[in-house]
């Protein structure tokens, strides 16, 4: 598996990134099988420096905030009116609800079942994309929100690796569970410890090295950071945590899985 980082700004896109947005490619022999993970302010535009965006196998939703799911009406557009169009419909899994958002998001001139089809979360139930496979957890967020759980071919050697991506949330029991022996958690890491005291909705640094540590993850990425945090602050408290390798996810920056 390869990992992409397309948008790492959390909250809002920001003066250096689009919001979340991230590109997981995997090859199973006969092609390479793309999907994106969340679709933020700005991210369609930005994807298109590493894949066609109407041409993925599958967009997964991990919450239907707008700094997650915001740029499906740019995607509408695309496929619906972008080059070689009509495309067929794009795939899209997230939480109930997802359809009624992607037409408030695409307003009255939109057309969305013409541009997706979409599949609600089942927790428990696994999603199959070509070699990847989907395990969503729920997890602490002020709306229904999904964590996931990716196990993909392994980039240097035979078998098969796991990504565990958070989405949006607080340090709880179905976070942990989907990051059980991950190879690499993408952990959002949108507070800071002592600025941000209200619980139930993001990780701070501190805490995503310690769901980090408590789920024995190789490697910790740290991200949707908003523009008004300071992402050195953030990644000095996950080093008090959590004693692995830990970077913090930038534009463009990718990791062989």
């Amino acid at each position: 598996m390869k990992l992409t980082v397309v948008g790492s700004s959390g909250s809002i896109s920001g003066p250096e990134s689009a919001a979340s947005c991230y590109l997981l490619q995997a090859h199973d022999g006969d092609r390479t099988w793309q999907v994106l993970l969340d679709l933020g302010p700005g991210a369609v535009g930005q994807a298109m420096r590493y894949v066609d965006p109407a041409q993925v196998d599958a967009v997964l939703v991990s919450h239907l905030h707008a700094d997650h799911i915001a740029d499906l009406a740019g995607l509408e557009v695309l496929i619906r009116y972008g080059p070689g169009a009509p495309r067929p419909p794009v795939p899209v899994y997230g939480p109930v609800g997802t359809r009624a958002r992607i037409v408030q998001l695409c307003g009255e001139s939109g057309d969305p079942d013409h541009a997706f089809t979409v599949t609600t979360w089942q927790p428990g139930t696994p999603v199959h994309v070509g070699p990847f496979v989907i395990e969503p957890f729920e997890v602490e967020h002020p709306v229904p929100a999904y964590a996931m759980r990716i196990t993909g071919p392994s980039a240097e050697s035979a078998g098969t690796r796991v990504l565990t991506y958070t989405g949006d949330t607080d340090h709880c029991a179905g976070v942990t569970l989907a990051a059980r022996d991950a190879h690499v958690l993408l952990s959002e890491a949108a507070f800071q410890e002592e600025r941000d005291q209200v619980r139930g909705i993001h990780l701070t640094g501190l805490r995503a090295g310690q769901l980090a540590t408590a789920a024995r993850a190789g490697r910790l990425i740290l991200t949707h950071i908003p523009p008004w945090t300071c992402a050195a602050t953030v990644r000095t408290e996950a080093t008090g945590t959590y004693a692995g390798p830990i970077e913090v996810a930038e534009p463009g920056a990718t990791w062989l899985i």
